[in-house]
Parts: structure tokens; sequence; C-alpha cells
């Protein structure tokens, strides 16, 4: 480790440190299996599949149908 590395190192809070040495022990497939965290979409989970003919068609569907929070506007 750099010196610069060390000092980053320091300022890490303890708790945050046992935390992450804890999830470190933990078997992989359970960190995996709270890695995911699954949150509802409306719109977008409401339906089983969708299909497009064309990115334009599924830009302008997104647009008029999901919340902005979701992040699927054009900009």
């Amino acid at each position: 480790m750099t010196k610069e590395q060390v000092n980053r190192a320091a300022d890490i809070p303890p708790e945050w440190l046992e935390e992450f040495e804890a999830a470190a022990r933990r078997p992989l497939a359970l960190r995996m299996r709270y890695a995911f965290i699954h949150t509802y979409k409306p719109v977008l989970d409401d339906a089983t599949y969708r299909s497009f003919e064309t990115m334009e068609e599924y830009r302008r569907w997104c647009e008029k149908n999901l919340p902005m929070w979701l992040g699927y506007a054009r900009l």
C-alpha cells in the first residue's frame, strides 16, 4: 500500500470496517442474495414483456408512460 492508500484507509470509520469484514466472511451465495434488492418500478414491472419495432418507438413509449424519476426520459 502506498502512503496515500494507508491514509485513506485510516479515514474509514471502524464500524464500516467491521461491517465489511463481517460481510466478507459470509458465503458467496449469501452475499449475492443480499446484493440485489428488487424495487418495484411502476409500469415497467406491470407487464411480462413488451416489444417494439424500433428504438424510436421504444423511446416514445418510455416518454409517454414512465415516470420521470425512473430515468428513461430523453434529455
